[in-house]
Order: structure tokens, then C-alpha cells, then sequence
């Protein structure tokens, strides 16, 4: 082999390693919004059945 082919993968094993970087980068912040949508939704869902209880009353 030569060495543009050495080369040529080295570039693109370094390339994948930065793809993989940045996706655990993607993949760290979108576990984190889905963290703060689960508790907005748990937050919507707590004030829904409180209003509900209200009109069960009425």
C-alpha cells in the first residue's frame, strides 16, 4: 500500500471520529430538552386535572 492510501484513510477515520463526537454532542443535548419537555408536560398535565377537579365541582 502506499502512502496516500495510509493517508487517505487516516483522513477519514479522524472524519468519522468527529462525526461521532459531534452526534454524542446532539445526542447529549436533545436527551436534556426531552428531559425539560417531559417536565413541562407532567407540569401541564398537573394544572389540567386541578382545573378539571374545579369543574367537577361546579
Amino acid at each position: 500500500m502506499s502512502i496516500e492510501l495510509f493517508n487517505e484513510l487516516e483522513s477519514r477515520i479522524n472524519s468519522l471520529i468527529n462525526v461521532v463526537s459531534e452526534l454524542k454532542l446532539e445526542n447529549d443535548r436533545l436527551k436534556k430538552e426531552n428531559s425539560r419537555l417531559h417536565e413541562e408536560r407532567v407540569g401541564f398535565k398537573a394544572r389540567i386535572d386541578a382545573i378539571l377537579k374545579k369543574l367537577e365541582g361546579v
